[in-house]
């Protein structure tokens, strides 16, 4: 069984490592994560391309690099606080789960990731995803309304409601949960491996290392949990109350409308987003809790 020494963390140096770690990650990766929404939102019988970088690329000509970044500001502060509470829980959950050694086997790793994904999802990545993706899906009508983080994200609640920025909580949920178990999991284990075939098992990853085995456990995750994703993008789009009578019918109508492949569209600039983000986040992380 594999398992890995963890020092418990204090929580505040879990948050800000997080924060800053997602803050970064997000900035970067935006247009990938743009590009998925709107391949997702996309019609069937659409004629534009489905090509993740043709599409930035057209977008980002026709409308203005600030088109392919729509939605961010309300992505970025999601992200850093999706970031900050994902380790804080994951270590807090870790360290609950250690053995009387300090050590967490390989199962209560993914059992960890899978506590911090229901506790991100519940706190930031709801209602940030919903906003973000309501401002993608309005972005494509004639008279967008939803413009602006703080003014953009007021019209929608007024519009739908507090209760309709936790549209899609279930798929959310269902997704970060999944993705956390999976990602963190994978990462953990993935990373307690080639410690054990260091000179030192107890010294740190270099950042080349922690990159590679990050970027690694982000193409993990985009596979195995893409379904997920591409059913809470459906859930939250303007329309869903009237496509969607809830998550299981949205899932049952896509795969009975659209064939199974359906699920895996945008899988593409996901995983270029989750390759890169899953570097750049945990190895911001690593050297953020080294510092502090």
């Amino acid at each position: 069984m594999v398992s890995s020494d963890t020092k418990k963390a204090e929580p505040w140096k879990s948050l800000v490592a997080g924060s800053t770690a997602g803050a970064v990650e997000g900035l970067v990766t935006y247009p990938f994560e743009w590009s998925k929404t709107r391949l997702q939102l996309v019609d069937k019988s659409s004629t534009a391309s489905r090509n993740p970088l043709v599409l930035i690329y057209n977008t980002a000509k026709t409308q203005g690099l600030g088109a392919v970044y729509t939605g961010c500001p309300a992505f970025i502060v999601g992200n850093t606080v999706k970031a900050g509470v994902r380790f804080l829980g994951f270590d807090a959950i870790k360290g609950l789960l250690a053995d009387k050694d300090g050590k967490v086997s390989g199962p209560r790793g993914v059992l960890a990731g899978l506590g911090a994904g229901v506790l991100e999802s519940v706190v930031a990545v709801t209602p940030f995803e919903t906003i973000k993706t309501a401002m993608i899906d309005d972005r494509q009508s004639k008279n967008p309304k939803y413009q602006g983080l703080f003014k953009g994200t007021a019209q929608l609640i007024k519009d739908k409601g507090l209760s309709g920025i936790y549209r899609g909580l279930v798929p959310v949920t269902m997704r970060q949960a999944a993705n956390q178990a999976v990602r963190l999991g994978s990462y953990n284990w993935m990373k307690v491996f080639i410690q054990s075939r260091q000179k030192d098992p107890k010294a740190p990853l270099s950042s080349l290392s922690t990159f590679i085995v990050g970027a690694f456990a982000g193409i993990v995750t985009v596979y195995t949990t893409m379904p997920l994703d591409t059913v809470k993008t459906r859930m939250q789009s303007l329309e869903a109350k009237k496509e969607y009578r809830g998550t299981f019918h949205c899932f049952a109508r896509i795969f009975k409308e659209e064939g199974l492949l359906t699920f895996w569209k945008g899988a593409t600039p996901r995983l270029g987003r989750l390759i890169l983000s899953g570097g750049i986040v945990f190895t911001i992380y690593e050297k953020i809790m080294e510092i502090l």
